[in-house]
């Protein structure tokens, strides 16, 4: 088959990426025991977290503009394509467990929709249009914030969210793995995580993935902390959903108040288990609708209301 002068257009492309670079050094890799190549790829690994240091200011200031504008009301959505759009679905679709979060606060949406989580769907990467009905489909405010994840930072889906949703007014923020990238260039908050060649050549699966997310994770956390979402670094928001959240809520419970077993179980059974009501119900000695009420003027904040309390309010 010929190529197409659109076919060379993306070699080129391609040929000018730190992500696809090939490495020579690696050419005989196959023929090495596996230990050395686990080894090989163990160092390699190593060095992401340096590359994510390097961006740690730009990363700060994007969480902070993202916690703003959620603490407004606003949401919080993912766009990519392949492992990047996975990795933004999935740190999206842990935040609810995590931080009792409504579903559609944080959003991961993948090019080629949920099929596209298990299963290549062809072309849906290189469609602009198809993430632009994706976020029409969200009725995007200023108070959200879409975040496009890329590793080549040329992906037309994520480059296209992120245009689309700075055109409605909305905050953007753009994740890539090389430096120059469009996606970062197109958006308010362009993060270059560089984390150089990969072990396999183009496989941005390995360290490109482990760097969006160790970013994603920053950017949900940190935000949810912002929000207060937790207390120190106990996640006090946690939805009870199974029998393990259930035990850990006791022990958070414990660990904050320091309060017998059964005072913990009047405590949440008192408010619904909903763990930071439970904590100000023992530390302020209210029932579950004042600790309800304190919390709801704080925002959610636990130390706001514990204060609030405390000066008798």
């Amino acid at each position: 088959m010929t190529p197409t002068s659109h076919d060379r257009n993306v070699r080129d492309q391609l040929d000018t990426l730190t992500t696809e670079a090939f490495r020579p050094e690696l050419a005989d890799v196959d023929r090495l025991p596996t230990l050395d190549i686990a080894r090989l790829m163990n160092s390699e690994d190593a060095t992401v977290a340096g590359a994510v240091t390097e961006q740690l200011p730009v990363i700060a200031a994007a969480i902070d503009a993202v916690a703003d504008r959620m603490a407004r009301g606003g949401r919080l959505v993912y766009a990519g394509a392949g492992t990047a759009g996975r990795l933004g679905v999935l740190d999206a679709s842990e935040c609810p467990p995590t931080f009792n979060t409504d579903p559609a606060r944080v959003v991961g949406l993948i090019a080629g929709g949920p099929d596209a989580m298990v299963t290549s769907v062809e072309g849906a990467e290189d469609s602009r249009e198809l993430a632009e009905s994706d976020l029409a489909a969200l009725a995007l405010t200023a108070d959200d914030t879409v975040v496009g994840v890329s590793a080549s930072g040329r992906t037309p889906y994520a480059i296209g969210a992120v245009e689309y949703a700075r055109a409605h007014g909305a905050l953007t923020v753009g994740l890539a793995c090389n430096p120059g990238s469009a996606l970062a260039a197109a958006a308010e908050h362009g993060i270059e995580v560089v984390v150089g060649p990969e072990f396999l050549t183009g496989s941005t699966r390995l360290k490109a993935g482990t760097a969006q997310k160790l970013v994603l994770n920053m950017l949900s956390t940190i935000t949810m902390i912002r929000l207060g979402k937790t207390y120190g670094n106990l996640m006090v928001d946690v939805r009870a959903s199974n029998e393990k959240l259930r035990a850990r809520s006791r022990r958070i419970v414990a660990q904050v108040t320091g309060a017998e077993d059964d005072v913990i179980e009047s405590a949440l059974a008192a408010t619904d288990g909903e763990v930071k009501h439970a904590i100000l119900v023992i530390l302020a000695g209210v029932d579950g609708p004042t600790a309800a009420r304190l919390l709801a003027e704080s925002a959610g904040h636990l130390r706001a209301a514990l204060a609030k309390a405390q000066a008798g309010a």
